[in-house]
This record gives structure tokens, sequence and C-alpha cells, in this order.
């Protein structure tokens, strides 16, 4: 089949039945072919794709307001800083990718092959810094407060270091939705940025599906619940009231990214089970997961643009650095500034663990 670049894009007859079958979030059924033809989102898709623009805009500003704020207090930075500087500019990265999602959604990929890896790779590396990021947060909370020590980690340049050492594992785990993803231009339907798998396609993508579910998610969520129950369990044992309190924005980004990410996550684990054959496939089931993955991803993307409002409504030290940012380029008065007051530090026994948001 030769696609709209003059690229000869070759699919067997196998290959066919598997893309005709598959309904996922941007793949569209072939027209007289597939066995449960989706309902018309002509609206809904629209709709997304407002959603999409106002999370652009939202991640945009908050993130850098984040990273501006963690860049301009050195004094107190911290090694959660860190994490949460990082955690900030994966959101952002991504949210730069959103307007080219919204296009795709309205018109297909018109974007050609090379694009289409590039920003599947940065969606892909996102999803997995972002929980590595999370989960390492836990283990130096857990460091801190549960064995009351000074871990290596409190040495800057060995958090740099684990810092790259996430960013290049991310980058591994990413790299098979780099190589296999391409433009495809199925006859009768809009173009789509597509996994090219070549023979056994549904063997390849049960693969591609368990990796991201297993070393993305499954594993640093059961590291984030061992080390942030012990944690929880220690401070409320000790009373310890105010280092609790220092925790809620800690305890608020986890929850926030469960919350986003878990939905899509089982679903697309529910999706995983039917193709298996372990769960019985309907027409009407079918339908129920495509419109779930919708909408579930959606709820996924937004987790780009929400922990900037957490560090905002729980982090008063973060607020006060941002007024004070304000203040030092004239934007509010010095007077202002003062009344906010500057928020006291809470320490704990492993040095200096506060975090600046």
């Amino acid at each position: 089949m030769d696609n709209l670049n003059g690229e000869i894009f070759h699919m067997d007859d196998d290959d066919w039945k598997d893309f005709e079958n598959y309904s996922y979030t941007d793949i569209p059924i072939l027209p007289g072919t597939a066995p449960c033809w989706p309902e018309s989102l002509e609206i809904n898709k629209y709709i997304i794709v407002v959603i999409y623009a106002l999370i652009f805009l939202l991640s945009l500003l908050g993130n850098s307001l984040v990273m501006l704020v963690v860049l301009y207090s050195r004094v107190s930075r911290s090694v959660t800083d860190v994490y949460l500087l990082n955690l900030a500019m994966a959101d952002l990265l991504f949210a730069l990718t959103l307007p080219i999602w919204a296009v795709s959604k309205a018109k297909g990929w018109i974007f050609g092959t090379p694009l289409c890896k590039v920003v599947s790779l940065l969606k892909e590396v996102n999803f997995y810094s972002g929980i590595l990021l999370l989960a390492c947060i836990s283990m130096d909370r857990y460091l801190a407060i549960v064995h009351a020590t000074r871990t290596l980690t409190q040495k800057r340049h060995w958090v740099k270091f684990i810092c790259l050492g996430i960013w290049a594992l991310s980058l591994i785990l990413s790299l098979p939705a780099f190589l296999i993803r391409r433009a495809v231009y199925p006859p009768g339907s809009s173009p789509v940025c597509y996994e090219d798998m070549g023979a056994n396609t549904t063997k390849w993508r049960i693969v591609m599906r368990v990796l991201p579910q297993t070393f993305g998610f499954l594993l640093p969520l059961l590291v984030m619940l061992f080390c942030y129950g012990l944690t929880l369990r220690t401070l409320f044992q000790a009373h310890m009231g105010q280092k609790h309190r220092a925790m809620r924005v800690i305890f608020a980004v986890v929850l926030v990214f469960l919350l986003c990410w878990l939905p899509y996550n089982l679903v697309l684990m529910a999706d995983t089970l039917m193709r298996l054959g372990v769960i019985e496939e309907s027409c009407d089931r079918r339908k129920d997961i495509d419109r779930a993955l919708n909408a579930t991803e959606v709820l996924g993307f937004f987790h780009s643009c929400l922990n900037p409002f957490i560090y905002a409504f729980i982090g008063q030290k973060f607020r006060h650095g941002l007024l004070k940012i304000m203040a030092i380029h004239g934007l509010i008065s010095k007077e202002f500034l003062a009344k906010d007051g500057k928020p006291s530090f809470v320490g704990s026994s492993s040095g200096n663990t506060s975090t600046t948001l």
C-alpha cells in the first residue's frame, strides 16, 4: 500500500485483521470490516481538543512557575525539591506535545512518521519518569524519617546522578514505542500514529502493554505503598505533628498521580485481559472499554497540569517563594510580601530535607 509520503507500507492479511479489530483511542476501525462499528464521536472529538488546549495552557504556566521558584530557592532547596523540579520538567515536555495530539484528534495524524515517533517517545518518557521520580521521593522520605539517617542522596551531586539515571531509564523503557510507532494511512480512513510491529502484532501489543504496566506503574507503586506506609506509621507513633504537616504536599502529589493514572491503567489491564481471552469479548464490552480508555486517557493527561495547583494551595513555601520573585521584579509591593510572612522550614533528623514547595 502506498502512503501519502510515497513510501511503501506493507501489512499482510493477519496484520490487517488485527488492525481492523483494534479499537484504541486514536485508531479508527476500518469501514465495513470491523465486527463492532463505534458510535459517532464527532462532538466528543472537539470537546477533547478544547480540553487538551486547556491542559496545555495550564501546564505551560504552572510548571514554568514551579521550575522558576525551585531554581530561585538555592539556599533552601532540598533533595525532594530537585525531584519535584524534574517532575515539572517532565510534565512541561509532555505538555508541549498536546497541541499536536489535539490536532490529530480533529484532523487525523497529518504530521508524518518522524513527529509520530518523537511525540510518542515524549508521552512515554513523561509517564515513566513521573512515577519513578515519585518512587524516589518516597524512598528519600522513608530513609529520612523511618531510619532518621543522613542518606547519600543528601549530597547534591548524588541527587543529580539519580535524576539522570531516572531520565536514562525512562528513555530506555520508552524506546520500543519510538521504534515501532509510525504514520499509517489505512484506506478509507484518516491517517493515524500507530504501532507497526509486522507479524504477530497481537503478541507484540500484549508485550507493549505489560512492559509499562509492570515497570512503569506496578513496581514503583509497590515501592511507594511500602515506603509511605512505614513512614506514616513512624510519624503517628512518634506524634511528629510538624513533620506530618510537612509531608502533606508530597502525599497530595502521590494521591493526585494515582487518581489520574490508576483508572487508565486498570482499564488498559482489562483491555489486555480481553485480548488474551481471559475476559470474554463482546461488541458492547468492546465499546465500553473503548469509551473508558478515551475518558481515562484524558484524565491521565490532566495530571501534567495539576501539581502546580497542589503546591499553590497546600505548599505555603511555594506561595511565599513565588511572591518573593514577584516582589523582586516589582510586580507586587514588599509590604504585601511581609504580610504573607515567611514560613518556617520544617527539617528532619536527616538534615536539609524540608521541601521548598
